[in-house]
């Protein structure tokens, strides 16, 4: 009787039901579904991909970019190429007419120059009014400020009244790039900024077909159809004390030993003193 109740007990009691499962149908707390079992909610869903769809577009424009800017570069590369070679033909042809005159016992008349550049070494001491407004006209607010001017009657008058004030002469290609380089600055906004990138140039003078600091050089030095927007982009330079100082008798006329006047090339001895 007593086995009997305990046989019956034993088929009704769950513990030994459950261990008498299989082993492969037992669940654990340490069970983890698959990802076919898990329910991902349908905002999730979408965030991921307008994510994805983001990344992809990202990724899309860096190429674009990085193509465009390739291309960029190698038409930089060119115009550089071509400004050099223009540069030396028009060297070789100054030599080679300075030897034609040779040969012919007549002398070699250059061209007259297109392009000055003015550097103020005065202050303000006892300035009377028209020549500070011409200073201000010329954005020489600062001794030491340089900038580079259109040779024109009505520029050469207005040099001729703020001459006790400044130095001016022919700047040459080699000063006219050290210059650009070392010492030039941007205006953007209204505000001073280093010509570090191509990118600032061509923001600001891309309209006019000026992209890269080369294509400025060139524009400058050519006194091109684009000239005054090119020099009222740059900054004003800021050059230093010339190297040794000035001539003693600096307030003097430069034909007269001084530094003041138009030095004609002697500005770019000057200049490199300066820069």
């Amino acid at each position: 009787m007593f086995e009997a109740l305990s046989d019956e007990r034993s088929r009704k009691s769950p513990r030994s039901s459950y261990h008498g499962l299989p082993a492969h149908r037992l669940k654990t707390s340490f069970d983890v579904p698959t990802n076919d079992q898990i329910l991902v909610p349908e905002t999730l869903l979408k965030k991921r991909k307008s994510q994805e769809k983001a990344r992809a577009e990202r990724t899309d424009a860096i190429e674009k970019k990085k193509a465009a800017n390739k291309e960029k570069r190698q038409v930089i590369f060119k115009r550089a190429e071509k400004y050099v070679q223009e540069y030396r033909d028009a060297e070789r042809e100054k030599i080679r007419l300075h030897r034609v005159a040779k040969a012919e016992d007549s002398a070699f008349v250059p061209a007259e120059a297109k392009l000055i550049f003015v550097v103020r070494i005065k202050g303000i001491n006892k300035m009377p009014p028209k020549p500070r407004k011409i200073l201000q006209l010329l954005r020489l607010l600062q001794i030491n400020n340089g900038v580079f001017v259109k040779v024109t009657k009505a520029i050469t008058e207005m040099l001729k009244v703020v001459e006790p004030w400044i130095a001016y002469g022919y700047p040459n290609l080699k000063t006219v790039k050290e210059l650009v380089y070392k010492r030039g600055y941007g205006k953007v906004n209204k505000q001073r900024v280093a010509l570090t990138d191509n990118a600032i140039v061509e923001e600001n003078l891309g309209k006019y077909g000026i992209v890269c600091v080369e294509d400025l050089i060139h524009e400058i030095y050519t006194v091109g159809p684009n000239f005054k927007q090119a020099s009222n982009f740059l900054w004003p330079f800021k050059l230093s004390n010339p190297t040794g100082g000035f001539r003693p008798r600096k307030f003097k006329h430069f034909i007269e030993g001084g530094d003041l006047g138009n030095r004609e090339e002697a500005i770019n001895a000057l200049v490199r003193q300066m820069n």
